[in-house]
């Protein structure tokens, strides 16, 4: 005996479901993720001064938060925070930025859409004659409107000119320095400030972080002190 559907899909029915299958294949087909595993897209950096400030504060707070692996700390590397704007190479690349809450380890660039759509928490920009204007003016606003970035902080290794703002209520408001002349950094809790033409990091105290150098320099002063001599 051969069982007939009682209720057979009329031929509308069977166009129709034909019809939404082809559309959710396409669908599949044109849906594509935007990749995550980017190289980093910057130029060369504008002098030495530059590289080393880079550099300074970069190892400052690796060094610093050495037993942490929860902060990721970098310098010069390209931040990939739109598809759009990866068409169009319109992304940016700050000179330092710090991002909490984020695993450390070893990146090629920072992608937003890769990282939980994480942005950094603070961004330091090193001023020069051909980016200045772009630092103060539209990168700012971009890190303002788009990145909502807590904390942006600028300075400039020949000039020693140096700024810091927070965002308050979606816009940026000027850090007000201490006695010291230090800015403070709400997301890092620590100082930004400038000792012999340098930008560096200051604790909550407000004493200054010393680099590898100068941890030995103090250590062989405290030994000397004592009448050891430390070469021995």
């Amino acid at each position: 005996m051969v069982l007939l559907n009682v209720n057979p899909p009329s031929i509308n029915e069977n166009l129709a479901n034909k019809i939404e299958s082809e559309i959710e294949e396409d669908l599949i087909d044109q849906v594509k993720c935007p990749p995550t595993d980017l190289y980093s897209d910057e130029p060369e950096l504008e002098s030495d001064l530059h590289r080393k400030q880079i550099d300074l504060l970069v190892r400052l707070l690796e060094y610093f938060w050495r037993d942490r692996q929860d902060i990721y700390v970098t310098g010069n590397l390209t931040v990939y925070y739109n598809e759009q704007q990866l068409k169009s190479r319109d992304f940016r690349g700050p000179d330092v930025f710090v991002v909490m809450d984020a695993e450390k380890r070893d990146r090629k660039s920072w992608v937003v859409w890769g990282e939980g759509g994480k942005y950094p928490n603070l961004v330091i920009e090193l001023l020069s004659s051909s980016t200045a204007k772009v630092d103060r003016g539209t990168k700012k606003q971009l890190y303002q409107d788009v990145w909502r970035l807590p904390n942006y902080f600028w300075f400039d290794p020949d000039s020693l000119e140096f700024a810091g703002f927070k965002l308050v209520n979606g816009k940026y408001e000027a850090i007000a320095p201490n006695d010291s002349g230090l800015l403070w950094s709400d997301q890092l809790e620590l100082y930004l400030g400038i000792s012999e033409r340098q930008l560096r990091w200051f604790t909550a105290k407000g004493d200054l972080i010393p680099t590898a150098e100068e941890r030995a320099e103090r250590l062989e002063a405290i030994l000397r002190s004592q009448g050891i001599d430390p070469n021995q």
